[in-house]
């Protein structure tokens, strides 16, 4: 894996490839909540949602690495602390902010104010890191790739109000996931980064059914056969997804690889327009495609 992933062509097609399947979540979790019949205020049918979401997919990761490489699986019970408390902050808090901000903001603005994780985690390792500062080149990325994001929602809905409920819950994902990422890279070495997604998703699901479940009212989320379906999607999405990015900051740069979550918001739209009634496709979204790319290329040019 490690001969694989230094390689640069594969870091960046694996980095591409989260990222455009954290873009797809946008689409399927607005399309869910109206499916599943879910209100836009229900926060503990948002938590079980994600609870149970995660939870597949820690067990989807656990399993296939238990097939693959058995042993990986097996932790000490200082790394179990570790892994509790990134599943904690990761899953368990990252996505009660993430899934009830989403509900109240439309997916354009969501896509916007979910960059805000990369920031985060960038500025997070240019003082944590002193191999990772930023540079005038980084700045510069930086900067032309969130205006690719501004131009790819330009028109859509886009307001300045703010809602602490809604735009904050969504920036406070953002904050989590930085934090979530500097750990990972920090106290889980020595963990192989399949075992640390398997662990981390399941032990944050767990935190998020039991204290969703009991509060559950009768009727807050109405099955059917594509909300299953969706859930199912969401489930391999995030096993995938996370079992790749582990896999990507055990030999890269957080603050280098996080650049690469610019694609996510900007797919977001993309897929939006595809799946979601009433959203377009605009010449500006080319327009963002080109800014994100020279933003990218910019971060990793040397």
């Amino acid at each position: 894996m490690k001969k694989l992933l230094m390689k640069p062509s594969i870091a960046i097609s694996v980095a591409i490839l989260c990222s455009v399947l954290w873009g797809s979540a946008f689409p399927v979790l607005k399309v869910s909540y109206d499916e599943l019949q879910m209100s836009a205020d229900d926060v503990i049918a948002k938590m079980v949602f994600a609870g149970l979401r995660f939870f597949l997919a820690g067990l989807l990761v656990l399993i296939f690495l238990f097939f693959m490489n058995r042993s990986a699986i097996k932790i000490t019970k200082k790394q179990f602390g570790i892994l509790l408390v990134l599943g904690v902050i990761q899953t368990a808090f990252q996505y009660y902010f993430f899934y009830n901000g989403l509900a109240r903001v439309t997916g354009m603005q969501g896509a916007i104010l979910s960059s805000g994780g990369i920031f985060f985690t960038i500025l997070a390792a240019h003082f944590y890191y002193k191999d990772d500062r930023l540079s005038k080149q980084k700045v510069i990325g930086i900067l032309a790739g969130f205006s690719g994001i501004i131009l790819a929602n330009w028109g859509q809905s886009l307001t300045l109000s703010f809602q602490w409920d809604g735009e904050g819950f969504m920036l406070m994902a953002g904050v989590t996931s930085a934090i979530a990422t500097i750990m990972a890279k920090e106290l889980a070495t020595g963990i192989h980064p399949f075992a640390i997604t398997g662990w981390q998703l399941t032990l944050g699901a767990v935190a998020l059914l039991l204290i969703g479940f009991p509060q559950l009212e009768a009727g807050a989320i109405q099955f059917n056969a594509l909300g299953a379906g969706l859930l199912l999607y969401s489930a391999f999405l995030s096993a995938t997804a996370f079992a790749l990015w582990y896999s990507l900051l055990k030999y890269h740069q957080a603050g280098r690889i996080s650049m690469y979550k610019f694609i996510t918001p900007v797919s977001g739209v993309l897929l939006s327009a595809v799946f979601i009634p009433g959203e377009a496709l605009t010449w500006m979204l080319v327009v963002a495609f080109v800014m994100v790319a020279f933003g990218i290329i910019i971060v990793n040019k040397k």
